[in-house]
């Protein structure tokens, strides 16, 4: 039912990670900092991968549209929770509210599907070798990318369009750096029944699903490297998932914890620092991990390192 004796909301007041005034220059410069990292990470994986004729493989297609991704969905948060930490006024508008929501959501979804698919690649290049030129064609590659980025963006839009069926009337504080879900529902003056179950429908169903055909993928994948006799050969194709792995378990081990509880003033803290992890840390972390784990992507920066520099 909806709240009487109150005026529509036009706007909300994001009150970030915390209210204390002197930690907010420090979480500035923290911020600002991890952000920096994230996009010059990011950016130079995708100019990478696109330069060194090398890395144009399925595996790295892939890699430059997670890399992608994981740029425009930190650049969704990061601008405007720079700018409450030094600014008195920590507003946004109701559309400007919407449409960070929007897109978290898009590319967080995005996100799950891209890793999933990177899984069903490793998949195919290890326990089936013969068949991989012609099950990741081009044509394939392309559409596994459209088809996450177009699941994405659909269920972002479905659960933008039951937020906006809610009436929103005061008060207008949301307790997070971020338009999320649980804590714009605590603000909302009417019935929430129906945004709630999908919002655990969405989460849960999309978690379990694209965690369940990574984990399968990957059952298939350790089965066929315990056949290969050679220690070397099993190192080897241990090695081309290993970076996969440890970007899964950042991802998704973070996002079970934010999305799986209900919406409370208890679960709202809570998924403040949870969200940190998944929106700055993760996105910040793939490229290094990517990059520090991987030979051929090591071997594309050294020599482009030797080319800027040294002029070889």
């Amino acid at each position: 039912m909806v709240k009487k004796n109150y005026t529509a909301v036009t706007e909300f007041i994001l009150l970030g990670l915390t209210d204390r005034a002197e930690l907010q220059p420090v979480l500035f410069v923290v911020f600002l900092v991890i952000y920096l990292i994230t996009a010059i990470g990011n950016v130079s994986m995708i100019l990478l991968i696109r330069s060194d004729s090398r890395l144009h493989t399925p595996m790295y297609f892939f890699l430059s549209h997670l890399s992608f991704v994981d740029l425009c969905y930190a650049t969704n948060v990061t601008p405007q929770m720079l700018v409450n930490f030094l600014s008195k006024s920590k507003t946004i508008s109701l559309t400007g509210c919407f449409i960070q929501f929007h897109l978290f959501i898009a590319l967080v979804i995005t996100d799950y599907y891209m890793l999933t698919v990177m899984a069903y690649d490793r998949y195919v290049a290890i326990c089936k070798p013969l068949l991989y030129g012609s099950k990741m064609s081009r044509c394939v590659c392309i559409s596994l990318v459209a088809i996450s980025y177009i699941y994405g963006f659909a269920n972002g839009l479905v659960q933008t369009i039951l937020m906006l069926r809610l009436s929103f009337c005061g008060p207008n504080e949301i307790n997070h750096f971020y338009c999320a879900d649980p804590p714009l529902m605590i603000l909302a003056c009417s019935d929430t029944y129906v945004k709630e179950t999908a919002m655990f429908v969405v989460a849960g169903s999309n978690l379990t699903c694209s965690l369940t055909m990574i984990l399968t993928s990957y059952i298939f994948i350790f089965t066929a490297i315990l056949r290969i006799r050679s220690a070397d050969g099993r190192r080897k194709a241990f090695s081309t998932c290993g970076s996969h792995l440890t970007a899964v378990t950042v991802f998704y081990g973070t996002l079970f914890c934010m999305h799986l509880r209900p919406p409370s003033e208890a679960s709202v803290e809570q998924g403040k620092i949870i969200a940190v992890f998944y929106i700055f840390v993760s996105p910040m972390l793939n490229p290094l991990i990517y990059s520090l784990r991987n030979k051929d992507v090591k071997e594309a920066i050294r020599k482009v390192i030797q080319k800027k520099l040294f002029g070889k």
